[in-house]
């Protein structure tokens, strides 16, 4: 069996490092080949396990140049997340149309490229299929995704629209919700916000699946959580059996009450980050598992116990004894 040549963008970051570990494994037992390439700006350290690694940067088009040479499959996860439109602009839209040009152009025959849900802007949402409501992003980071989007499907590419993510590396969800339950100590609206969550190795091996094997997924955009969302009041209480987050007998505050204290506490975090937790932010992804062949997984709660030693080391001195 000859070797499957995978070039992975973003490998050194909290999804990236995730699809690399799960490229390594041998898949379904079959022990298929993959030789990978890392993309990036300066050589990994640590333990990335990748085969070959290719210095390159997103916001300098001409080093792309030969990136995708002899390879099968491209995994476009790098963007970058920053208030600096120009910069956001320079990786995520150009970065992202140059790399699609060298895919192409080096007959790479699968792309898969990582998006966001956070296109669809603040409004609450429920249970949408994609498209269903326009994309509204908010933040330079969402904007220019979005127009990433456009370059990967000119090209045939897989693109994925996963929620929040949670598991090991996660330096954003868990976190900002820690210090929202600091700083508004309640249920947000009773905590019936039905929120479209995924771990990140769930969706690590739904992004391999799509890349390793024969999906007919590609030239289209897919949501790609967990597709059984979850209610913002069990994520709560679940990071607190784990020792996450204080165990509290937490009552319910209206919206309104809960963002009036946002406003006062001077937090870091903005309204629309909280209602990201406090109101609806759901997407049916149940249609992508299911053309990958991919199980889901027992979900994001159901692992909570395996990244409850990393969220609790980010975290310490925040959690009450």
């Amino acid at each position: 069996m000859s070797a499957l040549r995978v070039v992975v963008t973003g490998a050194t970051g909290f999804i990236g490092s995730t699809v690399l570990h799960e490229l390594a494994l041998p898949e379904d037992g079959q022990g298929r080949v993959v030789v990978v390439r890392a993309v990036g700006r300066r050589a990994p350290t640590g333990d990335i396990e990748a085969d070959e690694w290719a210095c390159a940067d997103l916001e300098d088009p001409r080093s792309l140049t030969g990136v995708c040479e002899e390879a099968d499959v491209l995994l476009h996860l790098a963007a970058l997340v920053d208030g600096d439109e120009s910069r956001c602009a320079a990786v995520n839209v150009r970065g992202t149309a140059a790399l699609m040009d060298e895919a192409l152009r080096a007959g790479v025959r699968r792309v898969v490229h990582l998006s966001t849900a956070a296109v669809y802007g603040s409004a609450p949402h429920r249970e949408i299929h994609v498209d269903e409501i326009a994309p509204a992003p908010v933040s330079a980071a969402s904007r220019t995704r979005l127009a990433g989007e456009a370059h990967a499907l000119a090209a045939g590419a897989t693109v994925l629209r996963p929620g929040l993510v949670l598991g090991p590396g996660d330096r954003w969800v868990v976190p900002a919700l820690a210090e929202l339950l600091d700083v508004v100590p309640a249920l947000w609206d009773g905590g019936r916000a039905m929120l479209s969550l995924v771990e990140v190795r769930d969706l690590a091996r739904l992004i391999v699946r799509i890349a390793l094997n024969d999906v007919p997924t590609d030239g289209r955009v897919w949501h790609a959580s967990h597709p059984e969302p979850v209610r913002a009041a069990e994520l709560v209480r679940g990071l607190a059996r784990h020792g996450i987050v204080p165990s509290s007998p937490w009552r319910d505050l209206p919206l309104e009450a809960c963002l009036e204290r946002l406003r006062e506490s001077g937090t870091w975090l903005s309204e629309r980050q909280f209602r990201l937790f406090a109101e609806d932010f759901w997407q049916d992804s149940r249609e992508v598992w299911h053309a990958a062949d991919c199980p889901p997984g027992p979900g994001p709660l159901g692992r909570l116990a395996d990244a409850a030693a990393w969220y609790r080391s980010v975290l310490v001195g925040r959690v009450a004894s």
